[in-house]
C-alpha cells in the first residue's frame, strides 16, 4: 500500500501527518519526496546509512563529428539546445548545451544523424537512506541552484519497498513535483485547513487527484479555526474527511521543539490507526 501526503497549499501539516502516521503504524517506509526542502528527518531524526548521488544524463557534444544539421534542436522540447550552422565554410558554426534546461529524455542522443552526441551524468542532488527504529527512511535533498525536482524525486521513489506500507510525504502546490510524487500511490491524503486559501489550492489539489484517478480523502487541520466553506465542498463533492485535527497549542509547542504528535500524545495514535483502516477499507 503506498499512501501519498499532498497538499495544494504549503504549511497545512502535511509532513506532521505523514511523519505521525508512518509513526503509528508497524512495517513502514516514509519517503520524504519534497526535495527542495526536506523536513521530515527533523522530526524522524534517521539513522542514515546509505548516501548515492543523484544525476540525471545531458548531451556533450564532439564537434569533430557534428555537421550542424540541427536535428537535436529540433527534437529537444525544452530548448536545451542551440545550434549554430555558420557560414558555408562553418565559419561561426557551434553547439551550445542549456544543462539546466535539459530533462535528461535522450532524444538528441537517439537521433543524431552523425552519432556525435553521447551523454554525461550531470549531478543534481543526493539520495540518503536509513532507519528510525523499525522504520525504514529514504529522502532526497536537491542541490542548490538545480531547478527540476522531479528527476530526483523518481529516483527516491526507486528506493520504494512493496514489502511495506509507504508512505510518502509530497512538496507543496500541484505542479510537476506533485505528480511525480503521487503517481503510482494506491491512496492520497490531502492536508487542508479552514481558510479560503485552504479551499482555494484544495479544489486543485483535487482536480488534479481526479485527473490521475488516484483515490483521496481529506485531512482538516486547525479545523476549528477559520470558516465552514472546505466541510461544505467535502459534502457537495462526497469527499470524505477521514481525520480532523483541532488547533492545539500544545500541538504547535511540540513541533516548534522538533517533537511529533503521537510522542506526547498518545491519543493520537489510534486516531491516526483508525483513519489507516479507513483508508484500506476504502
Amino acid at each position: 500500500m503506498i499512501i501519498s501526503v499532498a497538499s495544494g497549499k504549503g504549511g497545512t501539516g502535511k509532513t506532521t501527518i505523514a511523519v505521525n502516521l508512518a509513526l503509528s503504524l508497524n512495517k513502514v517506509q516514509l519517503l520524504d519526496c519534497d526535495v527542495e526542502e526536506p523536513n521530515a528527518h527533523l522530526f524522524l531524526k534517521p539513522d542514515i546509512k546509505y548516501k548515492k548521488v543523484a544525476t540525471i544524463p545531458i548531451p556533450e557534444v564532439d564537434e569533430s563529428l557534428c555537421d550542424y544539421c540541427g536535428k537535436c534542436r529540433e527534437v529537444c522540447a525544452y530548448n536545451a539546445i542551440v545550434v549554430f550552422p555558420g557560414d558555408e565554410n562553418r565559419k561561426g558554426s557551434g553547439v551550445l548545451i542549456f544543462p539546466h534546461l535539459c530533462h535528461g529524455c535522450g532524444g538528441c542522443t537517439l537521433l543524431c544523424p552523425q552519432n556525435a552526441i553521447h551523454e554525461v551524468d550531470k549531478e543534481i542532488g543526493v539520495i540518503e537512506a536509513g532507519t528510525c527504529g523499525d522504520m525504514q527512511f529514504v529522502h532526497g535533498k536537491l542541490h542548490i541552484g538545480e531547478i527540476m525536482s522531479p528527476p530526483l524525486i523518481k529516483q527516491v521513489k526507486g528506493c520504494i519497498n512493496p514489502a511495506r506500507t509507504v508512505i510518502i510525504d509530497a512538496p507543496p502546490g500541484t505542479s510537476c513535483p506533485v505528480i511525480a510524487s503521487v503517481k503510482g500511490s494506491d491512496f492520497c491524503l490531502l492536508v487542508t485547513e479552514p481558510t479560503p486559501f485552504g479551499l482555494h489550492d484544495l479544489v486543485l489539489a483535487v482536480e488534479v487527484l481526479e485527473k490521475m484517478k488516484i483515490p483521496f480523502g481529506v485531512v482538516l487541520n486547525r479545523s476549528d479555526i477559520g470558516d465552514d466553506k472546505v466541510d461544505l465542498f467535502c459534502q457537495e463533492n462526497k469527499i470524505p474527511i477521514l481525520m480532523r485535527i483541532p488547533f492545539d497549542k500544545e500541538i504547535a509547542f511540540l513541533y516548534s521543539r522538533g517533537i511529533t504528535i503521537v510522542e506526547e500524545k498518545k491519543e493520537y495514535i489510534r486516531k491516526f490507526q483508525e483513519m489507516f483502516n479507513l483508508i484500506m477499507s476504502s
